[in-house]
């Protein structure tokens, strides 16, 4: 179960140290987009909580690394990535059609298949902080953080997998 805890942690915190990065590379914008989720907050107020965002996406990957600090890295990414899922959710559910900022400018309007992303990553933040961590060989522990280090890959790209498989010929 190492493993579990090893993988999950190189996905979890790859994810979201991309998109605090990506977020910050654009501040304004994604404040803008903050805006756009979040019906009637000001504007100051929007890059306000962006900026929380983006240090809280921040603090996790550091809080991944060492195992005395994993479990609350795993919890404020769950705590982190529910409140997503809540706002894209509610976003959907009023028909708005705001752009997904997740890992930067996109054009791609929030729905169904973000949700679905944020599922697989809560439950993979839940699997994470519920596996018992200990000290795996170090072969294994190699794969299990390749395979998390190519899920993330896979999770950042999800738009653009999602769209080349749609696209009608």
């Amino acid at each position: 179960m190492e493993f579990v805890r090893i993988g999950s942690a190189c996905l979890i915190g790859l994810v979201l140290a991309v998109s605090a990065v990506s977020k910050l590379r654009d501040v304004d914008g994604f404040a803008r987009s903050v805006a756009a989720l979040v019906p009637g907050i000001r504007p100051g107020r929007a890059r306000r909580l962006a900026i929380a965002t983006i240090a809280l996406e921040a603090l996790v990957p550091p809080l991944l690394i060492a195992p005395p600090t994993t479990s609350y890295g795993f919890g404020l990414a769950a705590v982190l990535l529910a409140a997503f899922t809540a706002v894209i959710a509610a976003s959907v559910r009023r028909g708005r059609r705001t752009a997904c900022r997740c890992f930067g400018p996109s054009s791609v309007p929030l729905g169904p298949r973000h949700l679905v992303r944020n599922g697989a990553l809560l439950a993979c933040a839940a699997a994470g902080g519920l596996a018992p961590g200990g000290l795996p060989h170090a072969g294994g522990a190699a794969v299990a953080a390749a395979a998390g280090l190519v899920g993330a890959l896979l999770i950042v790209s999800f738009d653009d997998i999602v769209d080349l498989f749609a696209r009608n010929p």
